[in-house]
């Protein structure tokens, strides 16, 4: 399986993940949805910021998933990972506020990060708001 992340570009995170601050992509959910339970070691992640072509590859590593969250394991959780996770101090206090509802989190640990040649995608199919899309080869959904 192959994915796409897609970031909010306002965040500035994707610049984090290829400078190599950042080694954990973060997703926390209100219900278990893409890539929960659908993405392993040696996976390829694709990203791009929201309205920008895909330009950066990764690698995962490792995946942690976990599920029935409360604010204590919330802070576990950011208590351990946080600084992989791109949330500098000053941050952490409103991140957590933002997650601390959350049910579900997965940790997808990132290697061999790589700016690539650009290309767009078609997410038909996906829904408009789709953050995350898993396709068997991402040049399926490429545009030509």
């Amino acid at each position: 399986m192959e994915h796409i992340a897609i970031l909010r570009k306002s965040s500035g995170l994707l610049d984090r993940i290829v400078s190599g601050e950042k080694t954990i992509e973060s997703r926390w959910y209100d219900a278990k949805c893409a890539p929960w339970d659908r993405i392993q070691a040696r996976e390829k992640i694709y990203f791009k910021n929201s309205g920008d072509p895909v330009n950066v590859q990764a690698q995962v590593v490792k995946v942690l998933q976990f599920s029935d969250l409360n604010e204590v394991k919330i802070k576990s959780i950011l208590g351990k990972y946080s600084e992989q996770i791109g949330i500098p101090g000053n941050k952490q206090r409103s991140f957590f506020q933002k997650v601390k509802n959350k049910k579900y989190c997965i940790l997808i640990f990132l290697e061999k990060v790589i700016e690539i040649e650009p290309f767009h995608i078609n997410k038909a199919g996906f829904g408009m708001m789709s953050a995350w899309l898993c396709v068997p080869d991402v040049r399926q959904i490429m545009l030509r």
